[in-house]
Parts: structure tokens; sequence; C-alpha cells
């Protein structure tokens, strides 16, 4: 990276892009921010690779309203285009420029920044996360996103957004969930608390389909998964000897495991003792691949 890069972007740290980005702020406020430029809008472009496609007809009319009475509160964040210099690209505040566009101005507020094409998704990333609308499923996928691309580990994401590591853990565990389940979660017809009861299922897409068909809560949920299927062994027959119930250090250990490689995980300790297993199930081809790749580093 230059060093002429004003100490802007990834040699600031992940608390500086955040800070750079910052919330949207809401609509009842009244003073605008400082903006570097005032610039024509149609000189400044949006992102081809922005991770976000989907923008909310009725959230943008809202928008566009509020923009239309007060003007754009946040400046949008952009840098030089790189095929034009006098021309800008979005590096955060799309829905705002789209919004201003359908209030028919002409010119809006942008702070410009020096960040390059790595810096640029990851800042659109973090914008994204930072979004008040975001289901679980994609406040998720955006974490990964950081982790995978960037290589911010859990721990330091953790801190850095101001969130305990478990609520990281528990969130990304949610990825583990077969597509169709995690489409009911982005849906709305079962909650998050329900999917997290799901992970341990050994068939979640099918419990799922229980779950929202009879409307089962997050505890009932919890029960149904805790039921084993009928194995023609009475109920009230004693478990076999050596089954145990794992005990809360180790199912929390499992779910770090699984959330920092995005597999599910299972810890078999033997009580007592200091020898055990650990399984990792994967569900293609590609995620072999990339376990192969994890035990190879040296």
């Amino acid at each position: 990276m230059s060093n002429n890069k004003k100490n802007r972007g990834l040699g600031r740290g992940l608390s500086a892009l955040m800070a750079d980005v910052g919330p949207e702020p809401t609509p009842s406020a009244t003073t605008p921010a400082r903006p570097d430029l005032i610039v024509p809008i149609e000189r400044v472009f949006p992102n081809p690779d922005q991770p976000r496609r989907s923008f909310t007809p009725d959230q943008l009319e809202d928008l566009a309203a509020s923009i239309k009475a007060k003007g754009i509160i946040q400046p949008i964040i952009v840098r030089a285009r790189p095929s034009n210099k006098d021309e800008y690209e979005i590096v955060a505040g799309e829905r705002r420029w789209r919004a201003a566009q359908m209030a028919q101005l002409h010119d809006i507020p942008v702070l410009l920044r020096e960040f390059s094409d790595t810096e640029v998704l990851e800042v659109a990333i973090i914008e994204n996360i930072q979004r008040a609308d975001l289901n679980p499923v994609e406040e998720a996928m955006g974490y990964r996103q950081l982790m995978d691309k960037f290589g911010h580990t859990q721990e330091k994401l953790a801190e850095e957004l101001g969130k305990s590591r478990s609520y990281l853990a528990n969130l990304m565990r949610l990825l583990q969930l077969p597509s169709d389940v995690q489409e009911l979660l982005v849906e709305g017809k079962i909650s998050a608390g329900h999917a997290r009861a799901l992970i341990t299922s050994d068939d979640p897409s099918a419990l799922a389909k229980q779950v929202v068909a009879q409307g089962l809560s997050v505890r009932a949920t919890e029960a149904l998964t805790k039921k084993k299927p009928d194995t023609g062994v009475s109920a009230g027959a004693k478990p076999r000897s050596g089954s145990t119930e794992k005990d809360a250090d180790t199912k929390a250990l499992e779910g770090d495991l699984s959330a920092a490689i995005g597999m599910q995980v299972q810890i078999a300790h033997k009580p007592g003792g200091e020898s055990g297993q650990i399984s990792i199930k994967y569900a293609s081809l590609d995620q072999l691949d990339e376990i192969c790749r994890i035990l190879s580093v040296t």
C-alpha cells in the first residue's frame, strides 16, 4: 500500500474504516455533517462490486422524501473513479445517492477518500453490516466475508464491533444450516432462536418444516431437537453406560470452532480424561478442500 494514502484504509485498522462509514443518521436529525466537496450528482457512479444488490422501493421513497425536506444529512463517501479522475465512485452511501436522484437533487455532498479496490469492498461490507434492517443470515454472511476476504479473526471482529464473541459465534453458526432453513429465517418464518436450536439436529430441514407448520415456540423446538428417533427402546429405559450430556464448555467450544471454519464440529471428550476426538462434517467437496487447506497450513 502506498505511503501517501493520507492514513486511510486498512493501515488504520477495521475500527478506523468503521468510523469513516458510521451508522446512517435518523431522518429526525437536522444538522448535516460537513462534506469535503459538493459535486454534480451525474458525476457520481455506484460501485460495480457493491455486495448489496437489493434496495427496497418503499424505503427509498421514504428516504427521498426526507432528503427533499432536509437534504443529505450524512455525506456520501466516494473515491476518484479509476477510469476517470474527474468522476467519483461510491464507497458507502448508495441508498442516499439513489434517493437523492428520486428527490431530483442536482448536487450532493461527498467525503473524498483514497481507498484501494480491496478497501472499497471491505467498507461496503462494513456499511451493510451496520444497517438495521439486515436479517441474521445477511449479517452472519457479512462477518464471514470480513473473516474470509480480509483475515479478520472472530475475536478481533467482536472487539472492533463492540459485540461479544459469543454473539458472533452464535450468529455465524447459522451459516451451517441448509439453504432452505436459512431461507425460512430470511423470510421471517422462523426466528434466530429457532434456527440455533435446529443446528444440532440430524435433519434440520425436516424439523424446520414441522416448526413452521405447527407454529412451535423456540423452547418447543429445542425440546424437539433433543427427542431421539424411535429405536424400540422404551422412554423409561436408562441410557447406555458411557453416554453423557456434553458440558457447557464443550458445547461452547464446538460452537466457536464451527463458526470459525463454517462447518459443523463435534467434540467427543472422555469424561475425567485428557483424550477425545474431534469430527468435522462437510457438505461438499469444496468444504473438504477447505479442511485440507486449513490443516496443511504451517
